[in-house]
């Protein structure tokens, strides 16, 4: 009885390891240049800031949220890389 305590301490242990991680490894990334796209730049700055208020609110709802919260995070990642992908796109047509 003891020992499966211990083993399903352990899990929970690592699997909310994994999921820091995880959450580390998705952070949007602001690579647009605000001198050439000001506009872009600030909404990446946003879906930024977005990011770190869900993280926040999964910290203080200790993660429970039925995986919703995770998905609005990978939502904000697709709207980051579409963002830099506008950027790029610009920035080729205007050469």
């Amino acid at each position: 009885m003891k020992l499966n305590r211990i083993v399903l301490s352990g899990i929970a242990g690592a699997t909310l390891i994994a999921s820091g991680v995880m959450i580390a490894q998705q952070r949007p990334e602001e690579n647009v240049s605000g001198r050439r796209h000001p506009n872009i730049a600030a909404a990446q700055r946003l879906t930024e800031q977005a990011y770190q208020k869900i993280t926040a609110a999964q910290q203080a709802n200790e993660w429970d949220m039925d995986g919703h919260a995770a998905k609005a995070k990978d939502l904000l990642d697709q709207a980051n890389r579409e963002l830099r992908a506008a950027a790029t796109d610009a920035n080729r047509n205007h050469k």
